[in-house]
């Protein structure tokens, strides 16, 4: 983690606020993973760690794939400088598109994240609520980051809007999860 941080703080443009809600997305859903052993006793707990587990997983890999998306658009507007016009903003959309595609599955992981966070705040062992609640909240705001570098790509690019409506649903789902998290809990 500590190197992870240092490419993060250093001076060049990846990784970035994409990996960066990637990784937050893993580490929520690695909490959920914890905190469901802790709290599940049935076939459905351990559906819902190997869930988690394989969300933890995809996660990281999306941190990879943010930052060749990201190189890629950076390699773009580089190699495309004195080239034609049309063929400059071709290469350009397609990269910003692709990188898009990612930051919205980075959404879509962080809205999942979410709501099996926020199955474990509501329904787990009171020992665990803490760590379910901070993964909801992780989430959410990984979410919100995520959906956010979708919509700066899809305007840059002058990409599909649907990309822009689909991450907003995601920061909707992970939004609503949270609320429901964070309700003091049952007596």
């Amino acid at each position: 983690m500590g190197r992870f941080a240092e490419l993060v703080a250093a001076r060049e443009p990846a990784p970035g606020g994409g990996p960066v809600s990637a990784v937050t997305v893993s580490f929520a859903a690695a909490l959920v993973a914890m905190a469901a052993r802790y709290s599940a006793q049935d076939a459905a707990g351990e559906g819902l760690v190997a869930a988690a587990e394989q969300l933890t997983s995809r996660a990281a890999d999306l941190a990879d794939a943010d930052s060749v998306a990201y190189r890629a658009v950076i390699a773009a507007y580089a190699s495309t400088r004195d080239g034609e016009p049309e063929l400059r903003e071709e290469r350009i959309r397609s990269t910003m598109e692709r990188a898009a595609t990612v930051a919205l599955e980075i959404a879509k992981a962080g809205a999942e994240a979410a709501t099996l966070a926020t199955r474990l705040a509501v329904e787990g062992k009171p020992s665990i609520r803490g760590d379910a609640v901070t993964a909801v909240l992780l989430a959410e705001a990984a979410t919100r980051s995520a959906a956010h570098l979708v919509a700066l790509n899809v305007d840059a690019g002058g990409c599909d809007e649907r990309l822009v409506r689909q991450a907003e649903r995601s920061v909707e789902i992970a939004h609503a999860a949270s609320a429901r998290a964070s309700r003091p809990p049952r007596s």
